[in-house]
């Protein structure tokens, strides 16, 4: 899979250190990933879930969330949102008009 864009997971990574190892070993698996379903994603994910139309992978143990657009057909991850456990409960990221 092409990852779009590691901008997202830098940045967030220096505001929250502690996230870097976990974002960037999610990283290094996407890459290599031939995901075609969210089934695929679920086996090495297990606790991933498909909120309308974005993926949401737990981060470091629930304590962030990467939100994602994933174009199985392309092989392409969007990345749209990375938030803390906080800012995820808020629902503010399901606004974004590409949620439903």
């Amino acid at each position: 899979m092409h990852v779009i864009s590691k901008k997202k997971l830098r940045e967030f990574s220096a505001k929250y250190s502690d996230s870097e190892p976990a974002l960037s070993a999610w990283n290094q698996v996407a890459r290599k990933a031939k995901w075609q379903h969210i089934n695929d994603v679920k086996s090495l994910y297990p606790s991933t879930d498909a909120v309308g139309n974005f993926t949401v992978f737990n981060i470091r143990g629930n304590k962030y969330r990467l939100i994602v657009s994933i174009d199985y057909e392309a092989q392409v991850i969007y990345i749209k949102y990375i938030l803390t456990h906080a800012e995820y409960g808020s629902g503010t990221w399901k606004n974004d008009p590409y949620f439903k």
